[in-house]
């Protein structure tokens, strides 16, 4: 793993800090006693005021997310009245999973065959009088009906590392009708109108125009002007991260780019399924074989891409490794910017994908109102009717936000960011977050693996070290799994800011690597 000069200066300049520290008492120890002291003293009472903070934290986050747990349940009766009053229809949703014994007639979980095989496919059967249908839930993560409780859960006997053992497959009829539904049904046209609850404004649902549009991903594609003689081009692929868009991309490296860059590299930015301006089908699972094979549908065989480089961020990382892995021959570089790698311990993934699901969804949420952006994953990831409510709020309105945020600025701000962070639907954000970051934690060790010792394309890695979102520390394990792999940590940089603002910065990073492969 070769670290970037950025960090390796900082631990220089802690040493030569310490060295003339050093240089400089060794003529007055008498006079730095009292300085010692005081030192001393004031180290005890930044420890003492750390442990209080943690303390608290960790007390009003238990008063909050159990007051949060009650809430989901009272939005959860609300939101099916409401969407029976609107659609005429009972919606389900995931926090109707029971007890395998109160599953109820018509419904067999294969508990035991999952707990008897921690790596394999999931499997829920579910059978009548008259049929019978088997499911396979390999790309369906455990913790989109496993999330229990906050009082459950620290109440609960028989943790291992803080994780649970994988928990048997309770899956109740409502569910099962649910993914039997959404996987097995015939392929027909994704219902055109939107969700109440969802947006419908011309950029979040475009993709109803036309059949065409509904089967591909929007692709924003930046291509070199044409040529005589026609110079020869290279393919670069960008994927952006979780409830983002093609717009993260386009609005900041792309216009950043030389115009040396502009006239070699053909760029594709695409909007994710169920994101931006692409196509958010209600039936839709948004597993990764899904996000991957439109991927694959929309770029490489509709543009013909033979070799790329890929660029992703964040969630888009774990799309990245996987068309990788897909297409070994084909990528010529892999630049992943802050990927959530959250390596799981040999004892909990010992006890199958569904405890490290579990393992990386208390890692990503671990359900604290501090910091700010914790709490927000936290109620993200753990509450289905709640995150709801937050888009209802957010991603409905986001045109309302827009204009307020232009008024409040006076216009003085671009705010390409909103149309990237709230043109999504609650489905499509739900069930992403779940399957990709989730339910891929038993995949990321492979992947890194195959990456590390099967491609030989170059691979850089890049993070915030004052990401509080995905630790810094997520890349450089990431790192040491892919030892040829660059590492660079900027410093005060978040997982935004490690893009936006350092526009020219990054652009020159990314030209470097083309070139250099």
């Amino acid at each position: 793993m070769h670290i970037a000069t950025c960090v390796w200066q900082e631990k220089a300049a802690g040493g030569m800090g310490g060295a003339a520290a050093a240089a400089v008492g060794g003529g007055g120890k008498g006079a730095d006693a009292g300085g010692g002291e005081w030192g001393a003293a004031r180290a005890r009472v930044v420890a003492a005021l750390g442990v209080a903070g943690c303390a608290l934290n960790c007390a009003v986050s238990f008063v909050v997310f159990s007051a949060l747990d009650v809430l989901d349940v009272v939005l959860c009766l609300v939101y099916k009245l409401v969407d029976y009053a609107v659609d005429a229809e009972w919606k389900s949703c995931y926090c109707a999973a029971a007890a395998g014994s109160a599953a109820g007639p018509g419904v067999q979980v294969a508990a035991a065959a999952a707990a008897a095989a921690p790596a394999g496919p999931k499997v829920v059967r579910v059978s009548s009088e008259t049929s019978s249908a088997k499911l396979q839930l390999e790309d369906v993560s455990d913790t989109l009906y496993v999330r229990p409780s906050l009082l459950a859960d620290a109440t609960r006997t028989g943790s291992r590392n803080g994780i649970h053992a994988a928990p048997a497959l309770t899956v109740s009829p409502a569910i099962a009708e649910l993914i039997r539904g959404k996987m097995d049904r015939p392929p027909r046209p994704p219902r055109q109108a939107p969700c109440w609850s969802d947006c419908d404004c011309k950029v979040c649902h475009a993709w109803s125009v036309s059949p065409a549009s509904s089967s591909h991903l929007y692709v924003h594609v930046q291509a070199p002007p044409p040529t005589l003689p026609p110079m020869e081009t290279e393919d670069v692929v960008f994927i952006h991260g979780f409830i983002s868009s093609s717009v993260f991309w386009t609005e900041t490296v792309f216009p950043a780019f030389s115009p040396a860059a502009r006239s070699r590299y053909r760029m594709f930015a695409v909007d994710l399924l169920g994101f931006g301006r692409s196509p958010k089908p209600a039936e839709s699972l948004y597993t990764l074989r899904e996000h991957v094979e439109m991927i694959e549908r929309s770029v490489l065989r509709r543009y013909r891409l033979g070799s790329f480089h890929v660029v992703a961020h964040s969630l888009g990382s774990v799309l990245a490794l996987a068309l990788a892995v897909k297409h070994p021959d084909a990528v010529k570089s892999l630049t992943l910017l802050a990927p959530p790698y959250f390596p799981v311990p040999e004892s909990v993934s010992a006890a199958g994908a569904g405890a490290a699901a579990q393992y990386v969804m208390r890692r990503v949420a671990p359900r604290r109102v501090w910091p700010p952006i914790a709490f927000g994953g936290s109620m993200a990831c753990w509450y289905e009717h709640v995150s709801r409510t937050i888009c209802l709020t957010i991603c409905r309105q986001h045109r309302v936000w827009d204009r307020l945020f232009r008024i409040f600025t006076r216009n003085r701000v671009r705010t390409f960011l909103i149309e990237a962070f709230m043109c999504h639907t609650h489905n499509a954000a739900w069930h992403t977050l779940h399957n990709i970051i989730c339910g891929s934690a038993g995949r990321m060790d492979a992947y890194l693996d195959v990456v590390a010792h099967q491609l030989s394309c170059k691979v850089a890695l890049f993070h915030g070290r004052d990401d509080e979102l995905l630790p810094v520390d997520c890349t450089l394990a990431a790192g040491a799994r892919v030892p040829r792999a660059r590492v660079t940590v900027y410093d005060r940089k978040d997982h935004i800011t490690i893009v936006v603002g350092q526009e020219k910065l990054f652009a020159a990073e990314l030209e470097a690597i083309w070139r250099a492969d």
